[in-house]
């Protein structure tokens, strides 16, 4: 019999831990919550004060058992669940259960599942913090309340299965905002003028580009403008004018939070916001690391704290000066600022032992946990690296009244940029050309007069990225919540990601317009902004739950009232296609199902015939030339295949270049090494190959 019982949430996190601790302790898994509201019933007495109904989630019983007799045999229980509201709510439904005194000191926290991290939560345990638990019960039952009262009205008026989220519906809203603007985006036309220089007697050139007349900036907006500035400068010489050298410091950036990571996994290793956090929930879980054993690999993943214990700080300073040596290092204490409601009971994102290297280790991980591993690994010990500085050099140069102005810059020290590079969602090129040496006064040759056409871009449609760093900085949503909204929103049908670009559907602009129509508050970015405040302030202990909630409904329950009487039933048209029906004759429709897409006989019930929705690739088999369908794995990766499978086996995962092979005919595909695309031909019996730019690709 163990003297002590620990319950975690997890199988992984039990087996961890269990390596830790001596026989005296028995670790065991509640698999997540063990009572929820129900789903078949609102569940919240609003009469008693929105007293919410726990039922004991289905198929828990048998857990529940087992939890029950470990803890009737021990001594002293510890609830060691995770370290945010979530994990405070599944230990205080534990206590319950297992019918702890509300006083007894019984839950144990730790930011990372590390031996001595471990055995230190073991030595101070607390009560449950009942304002921690409160402030997520009130987002439950707020979530609860929008839910089972709108969704109902949506099944009525527009059609069965839909559903309405509080957060998610601002989401959504910020996608379809953001289509609208792409649709009503007028572009306006502006020009460029580049002079290609160079030295009297030197081979190399360089670009200056037009800036104005004297210290006045000129936009050219037309040809004709462009035109009077090529007319006048045409006999004119590039004389060099003020030339400005500095020196240029850039500061790496903050170790990750949870957005933050999501961001840079999406960008750099193409991962879903879903995946990352599958991912980084197995390195914070634990590894069997060679060498090591089992033990968590980073410290915990749903945090909004830039914050770095003093001990993680000394052990970093002290492998960065040893790998790299001591210029390395910054001059200072980097401190990296956490938004004001930052949950700084948490660190950041960080590696729980930095001299644990992720190449020394890569054999024990998979290659999604390696690739994650090393991101996070690079981040944080770049975040504690000296500035990488620029020698940069900026030259006026002038064309009788014009000016044109050159800028270079080389790097004279590479610091923290010898670990890792922030990625950007647009980014621009940076300026590093090499100018050469210039002293003022000196005539330049002019080799060429490049006047060049441009249109503003509508605003970007968002990425999984961007999306999460739109909701990040506006205070939407929680760490935990970020990568279910995204999913939710997709699984409803609202929102599909084509090409890595999250786009509305007709049935999610359709349920955005409801929403925005008859329910501006729930839809409102503020509202949901302060209403996060609010549950921050319940975690506080600084507001109560209840009259949070009660001010809510008041306001809710007119407007949903009206919304059912104003509200006409709304029919959402199915997408007619060209696809015959092979039963009846008739044209197929598009319906979405669980599972996405599909074709379905609009003369159900009498027919029934359905089929999947396979996109066609607009090219043909280079073996039996019937047609290419863009398919999918059973996992979700996209391939091309011919309509004739099984009969002709062609497949490739590589893409159409949009362009035939110059010595066979057939179609060419793309992929891309860095920024350069890779064309090969489809034809497996043809050995065209080349390198270079993508002529189908946008500016």
């Amino acid at each position: 019999m163990a003297e002590k019982l620990v319950i975690v949430e997890s199988p992984a996190k039990a087996n961890t831990i269990s390596k830790f601790l001596g026989k005296g302790y028995k670790i065991v898994a509640s698999v997540g919550h063990v009572r929820d509201l129900p789903k078949s019933q609102i569940g919240i007495d609003i009469e008693k004060q929105f007293e919410p109904k726990y039922i004991t989630i289905r198929g828990k019983g048998e857990i529940i058992a087992k939890l029950k007799k470990e803890a009737k045999n021990a001594k002293k229980i510890y609830l060691a669940t995770d370290p945010d509201r979530e994990g405070e709510a599944i230990s205080w439904h534990l206590a319950h259960l297992l019918k702890l005194d509300s006083e007894e000191e019984c839950r144990i926290t730790f930011n990372e599942i590390t031996k001595n991290a471990v055995k230190n939560a073991l030595k101070s345990p607390r009560k449950i913090d009942m304002s921690l638990v409160n402030a997520q019960q009130a987002r439950r039952i707020l979530d609860r309340i929008v839910g089972y009262k709108i969704s109902p009205l949506l099944w009525k008026k527009v059609k069965k299965g839909l559903s309405a989220g509080r957060v998610q519906s601002v989401a959504t809203r910020l996608i379809c905002d953001r289509e609208e603007e792409i649709e009503n985006f007028v572009p306006d036309e502006y020009w460029s003028i580049t002079a290609e220089l160079k030295k009297e007697k030197d081979k190399t050139t360089f670009n200056a580009k037009f800036y104005g007349a004297g210290k006045k900036k000129i936009e050219l907006k037309n040809e004709e403008e462009v035109n009077k500035v090529l007319d006048e400068i045409k006999k004119e010489k590039f004389v060099v004018g003020k030339i400005k050298k500095a020196e240029k410091k850039k500061s790496p950036v903050a170790p990750f939070i949870t957005s933050t990571m999501q961001q840079d996994a999406s960008r750099k290793l193409g991962f879903t916001s879903k995946k990352t956090m599958i991912v980084a929930q197995q390195l914070y879980e634990g590894i069997d690391i060679k060498g090591i054993g089992t033990t968590g690999l980073i410290t915990y993943i749903r945090t909004d704290s830039t914050r770095i214990s003093d001990e993680a700080l000394e052990q970093t300073k002290s492998y960065i000066e040893k790998k790299y040596g001591k210029e390395y290092l910054s001059n200072e204490k980097r401190v990296y600022k956490s938004k004001s409601k930052a949950q700084d009971a948490h660190e950041c994102i960080r590696p729980t032992d930095v001299n644990v290297q992720p190449d020394d280790i890569k054999d024990s991980l998979s290659r999604d946990q390696y690739r994650l591993y090393k991101l996070i690994w690079e981040r944080f010990v770049a975040s504690q690296m000296a500035s990488a500085i620029y020698d940069t050099v900026s030259v006026d140069i002038n064309a009788g009244e014009y000016l044109f102005k050159g800028r270079g810059s080389t790097i004279k020290f590479k610091g923290f940029l010898v670990l890792y590079q922030e990625s950007q969602d647009n980014e621009e090129e940076e300026e590093n050309a090499i100018l050469p040496e210039l002293s003022e006064g000196e005539v330049l040759e002019k080799k060429n007069i490049i006047p060049k056409q441009h249109f503003t871009q509508p605003p970007p449609r968002y990425t999984e990225a961007t999306l999460v760093k739109a909701l990040e900085e506006r205070g939407i949503g929680r760490p935990s919540t970020y990568a279910p909204i995204i999913s939710t929103i997709q699984s409803r049908g609202y929102v599909v990601k084509e090409s890595k670009v999250l786009l509305p559907t007709e049935l999610g602009k359709i349920v955005n317009d409801i929403m925005k129509t008859c329910f501006p508050e729930i839809v409102d970015i503020e509202f949901t902004v302060q209403m996060e405040k609010k549950l921050d302030d319940i975690e506080e202990g600084d507001k109560e739950w209840v009259e949070i909630i009660q001010n809510f409904y008041d306001k809710f329950v007119p407007v949903l009232k009206e919304a059912e009487e104003k509200i006409g039933n709304i029919e959402v048209p199915d997408e007619v296609t060209d696809e015959i029906c092979e039963k009846c004759g008739r044209n197929m429709v598009i319906k979405m199902g669980r599972y996405g897409k599909f074709l379905a006989c609009p003369g159900f019930p009498e027919c029934r015939n359905a089929k999947p929705l396979l996109e066609d690739a607009g090219v043909t088999c280079p073996k039996c030339k019937g047609k290419v369908y863009v398919k999918k794995t059973k996992k979700g990766k996209k391939y091309l295949g011919c309509e004739n499978n099984p009969k002709c086996d062609f497949m490739t995962w590589e893409k159409p270049a949009g362009e035939n092979c110059p010595k066979c005919g057939n179609f060419l595909t793309k992929k891309y090494s860095g920024k350069k695309a890779q064309f090969k031909c489809s034809n497996e019996e043809c050995d065209f190959t080349k390198v270079g730019e993508d002529k189908n690709k946008k500016e």
